[in-house]
């Protein structure tokens, strides 16, 4: 069993091939055999895993098993205590309404990589970092919520799945998760 633990870069395809040329997950990982367990859309950063085994992967993405995915996004204007409430209690989408999520106001900026399309800047806008935990993952998710309470998200980074981190890598790295690590943090036997 291999479990692999990669930081996509901005601008990344998840999946290893693209008909149009874009970078895809085949521009990093060399190893044979291993595909990404779940997603991360192309303009966001951060976590994937991938592994080799469908046992590990469906319980990855089964939302039956809610792991929590810990996400990094940085919003529009300072949120209210008020609006992290309403992320907490689970936000109505177009889709149904969201699980309840943890959602903490960071201090200042984060240590993270440059992107390197720097996000959009509004001098009479601040911005400020969430950190938000899920434990679903819908299509787009935590920018959509963001967006329902009036904190559109600028820069969305995945930090954490369960107990597997991005600490460590710098974007466009991987390094494989000890098998037994990755049995005791995904509890599979």
């Amino acid at each position: 069993m291999k479990l692999i633990r990669f930081w996509k870069p901005y601008d990344v395809l998840t999946q290893f091939t693209d008909p149009e040329g874009r970078a895809t997950l085949a521009d990093y990982i060399t190893l044979p055999e291993v595909y990404a367990a779940g997603r991360l859309d192309r303009d966001s950063e951060g976590l994937l895993l991938l592994t080799d085994s469908g046992r590990i992967s469906h319980r990855l993405t089964d939302p039956k098993f809610a792991h929590p995915r810990t996400y990094w996004a940085q919003v529009e204007r300072i949120p209210s205590e008020a609006a992290l409430a309403l992320l907490r209690a689970g936000v109505d989408l177009k889709d149904g309404r969201t699980r309840p999520a943890q959602a903490i106001l960071l201090d200042g900026e984060l240590d993270l990589p440059e992107r390197p399309v720097p996000i959009r800047y509004r001098k009479q806008v601040p911005t400020a970092w969430l950190q938000l935990t899920l434990t679903e993952g819908r299509n787009r998710q935590v920018r959509r919520m963001t967006a329902a309470v009036g904190h559109p998200t600028l820069r969305l980074v995945r930090w954490a799945i369960g107990g597997i981190t991005l600490a460590g890598l710098q974007p466009g790295e991987w390094q494989e998760v000890a098998p037994e690590l990755a049995r005791e943090i995904l509890g599979v036997r």
